[in-house]
């Protein structure tokens, strides 16, 4: 921090009480008053230096001609900014730095201690150091900025607040290898190093122990009016938006807290108590939450709006403070814009926004993601088809125009397709979540469940077992719902879209209605017998009207097999169950008899296959014999004529020879 004394003179100001008197030979001829606290001084040196003490004068006199007493209770900065401007009048020494160099600018400024009064006045040396050292330092600007906020409107009259804004944002503009001043970092390095890594290898860059945003926690110190206006300075120099939302979230986790703990600020914002309606909150509350609402709408009004500057766990965590702390319509929708623009990366837990309406007892405030999940539809213009589909249709269309320039948009077209529909994929799975976790609710309305369930586009949702275990889970809390209510939620699960596992608990769920346990019997023991290709096609009527029609009215077979993509719109409308199905008894036995035209089927795929063996085993076996010649073989054992001559003169025919030759004699009568 700089220092700067001024004067020469040792010190012979004497203070007792409220009292400041000067210790010397001639006796004080002036007494100022300021906010009640007394300076017995001297005329003389004011009235050289001070251009407003004659007119302080005269209206003392004009008030009181007996006592030469001049009364200030507006003094900027107090008895202690005064004094200051005293000893400068008097040639004492006394210290200026980033603390009180503000307040005694005030000061001389109210006792008008220009150049016109004398050359060297202390306006003149105050800017000199001011504009040489305070704001040439990072930690002396920001000093002095926050300084300030107790001197308006004369700071910003003496245009300090401007130059010290305007040296901060500059100084956070500097290159970051260039930085050679203290500044505090206390958060994780590894962000730095990566931007640094990312954008410049170059070894000095890249090995710089200064991070890009190495400036965010020095300024956190601000009011958040001068606050507002140094990041809006920041902005207008051109910081990357990344860095502009580090630093708004690390100014919320010091000056909101509670911004991640629900409970205080509960407390804070009085929940429920009405808006002066005596819940036992203080006015120290009432204050504090008050001053915390300013803190957040005015956070809101400066996020970057490049999409990912600011994460979705921080932009929701703002929505939750903003709903508690009772915050202006405005910062509400616009931070329910910006979620819905990168729903996809949000959290279950974030998600959680207790409701506080007077006029519901749910535990979570459902239209808020209802307009979050809108806003991300919106943004996203997400079509009712599958983005595959479209990448078709596009190819059609640019072929017929620049085939090389065509293929290339597809690629990038084809890419971003799947960009987004993996994005719509992760958000069907968040809010099938948050549907299974709202269903605890008892004072949940199924209206609300239903709409937030219908409002996630069907291809988004290729398996609905998540689904299924919300609408269990809401029967399982909502035991006196009726026979509509239940058919109605349960309408939102399509029973081919079911894994096997959720197919097993389904089929002895009894919370369920009889008729969706009997879909998702049929669309199970179809689909398996379609995997074993088994399915015949002289089914029942009443089981044929359950499978999805073509064109031609008949049975598409591929497309049951497709199984988890069969769209909701292949759904059995509920009219034509309770035409088709008045009596459960009879599908039952429609289902065993294709069970037993299955097991049939195996059967005789079975016997097929054990016959087809028998005759691969025949015909290796002829192909055998046919291969088979004995003449070249006992020719290969009897040509030895060594063996054949010694055992025809030394000694007689053995038997085992005897049957060779007979075995040899009878083939060659055979052939012959």
């Amino acid at each position: 921090m700089k220092f700067m004394k001024l004067g020469s003179k040792q010190n012979i100001f004497q203070t007792q009480g409220n009292i400041t008197s000067v210790a010397s030979e001639l006796s004080s001829d002036i007494t100022f008053n300021v906010n009640d606290h007394k300076f017995e001084l001297h005329k003389f040196p004011f009235l050289s230096k001070c251009g407003c003490v004659s007119k302080l004068l005269a209206e003392a006199h004009n008030t009181n001609s007996d006592d030469e007493e001049v009364v200030i209770l507006d003094f900027p900065g107090g008895a202690e900014s005064f004094e200051m401007c005293a000893k400068f009048c008097y040639g004492i020494t006394f210290t200026l730095s980033a603390h009180n160099v503000v307040e005694v600018l005030c000061g001389a400024k109210y006792l008008e201690m220009t150049e016109d009064i004398e050359k060297g006045n202390l306006i003149f040396k105050l800017e000199v150091f001011l504009n040489s050292s305070i704001l040439r330092g990072w930690k002396d600007s920001i000093i002095c900025l926050q300084s300030c906020n107790a001197h308006m409107p004369r700071a910003e009259d003496l245009k300090v607040v401007g130059r010290c804004i305007d040296s901060i944002s500059s100084k956070t503009m500097v290159e970051p290898s260039k930085v050679d001043w203290s500044f505090t970092y206390t958060r994780s390095s590894s962000t730095a190093m990566s931007e640094h890594s990312s954008s410049n290898m170059s070894s000095s860059h890249w090995m710089s122990p200064v991070p890009r945003d190495w400036w965010v926690e020095d300024i956190c110190g601000l009011d958040v009016e001068l606050y507002w206006r140094l990041m809006v300075a920041v902005k207008a120099k051109g910081m990357p938006q990344e860095q502009i939302g580090e630093s708004l979230r690390v100014y919320t986790l010091r000056w909101l807290p509670g911004v991640s703990k629900e409970q205080q600020l509960l407390l804070d914002g009085g929940v429920r108590m009405g808006n002066g309606g005596g819940g036992g909150f203080s006015t120290d509350h009432a204050e504090t939450a008050t001053k915390h609402r300013e803190l957040l709408e005015t956070i809101v009004s400066l996020l970057p709006s490049e999409k990912g500057s600011s994460s979705c766990s921080f932009l929701l965590k703002l929505l939750k403070a903003a709903t508690i702390l009772s915050a202006s319509p405005t910062a509400k929708m616009e931070l329910v814009r910006r979620i819905g623009l990168q729903l996809e990366d949000a959290s279950l837990r974030d998600l959680l926004i207790p409701s506080l309406s007077y006029s519901s007892d749910s535990l979570y405030d459902v239209d808020l993601v209802q307009h979050i999940v809108e806003q991300y539809l919106a943004s996203e213009k997400s079509p009712t088809t599958s983005p595959s589909n479209n990448g078709g249709a596009w190819r059609s269309q640019s072929m017929d125009r620049h085939r090389s320039q065509s293929i290339e948009n597809f690629n990038f077209s084809e890419r971003s397709s799947f960009t987004g529909h993996s994005s719509q994929l992760k958000v069907a799975k968040l809010i099938d979540s948050y549907l299974a976790e709202i269903a605890r609710d008892t004072n949940l309305p199924l209206s609300k469940f239903v709409q937030l369930a219908e409002s996630v586009p069907d291809f988004a949702r290729p398996v609905h077992d998540k689904l299924y275990h919300a609408i269990d889970m809401y029967l399982q809390e909502h035991p006196g719902l009726s026979k509509s209510e239940r058919k109605r939620i349960c309408g939102l699960m399509d029973c081919k879209k079911l894994s096997m596992e959720a197919c097993m608990h389904a089929a002895t769920n009894d919370r369920l209605p009889l008729r969706i346990v009997v879909q998702v019997l049929f669309f199970e023991q179809v689909r398996t017998a379609m995997r074993g290709g088994l399915l015949q096609d002289n089914l029942p009527s009443n089981i044929r009207a359950l499978l999805p029609p073509d064109s031609s009215g008949e049975i598409s077979l591929p497309e049951l097999m497709k199984g988890t993509m069969i769209t909701s719109s292949m759904a059995v409308p509920e009219e034509g169950w309770d035409a088709v199905h008045q009596d459960y008894a009879s599908l039952k036995g429609d289902l065993a008899t294709m069970r037993s035209h299955i097991a049939e089927a195996e059967n005789e795929r079975n016997m097929m296959q054990h016959e087809l063996v028998k005759q691969q085993q025949q015909k290796a076996k002829s192909s055998f014999l046919t291969s088979f010649k004995p003449r070249k073989i006992f020719n290969k054992i009897f040509s030895s004529k060594g063996f054949s001559n010694s055992q025809s003169s030394n000694h007689s025919e053995s038997p085992v020879q005897t049957t060779g030759k007979e075995l040899t004699r009878q083939h060659r009568n055979s052939v012959g």
